[in-house]
């Protein structure tokens, strides 16, 4: 599974970092950034809901 920010849409609110750092981090600018290719399968679960938590629905799933 793959999952992408859109740079577009981030406002740097850092809920995805907070709630999935293994994936997530908030990069120097402030923004949401994916640290991996490919998501882990024991974190896919966890990265779907924390897409579901974005305040800007700026994280997508693939």
């Amino acid at each position: 599974m793959k999952v992408v920010i859109d740079e577009d849409s981030c406002r740097g609110h850092g809920v995805c970092a907070s709630e999935c750092p293994e994936v997530f981090t908030v990069n120097d600018d402030g923004y949401g950034e994916v640290l991996v290719d490919e998501v882990p399968a024991e974190l896919e679960e966890t990265v779907r809901t924390v897409a579901g938590h974005c305040p800007e629905w700026a994280i997508t799933v693939k």
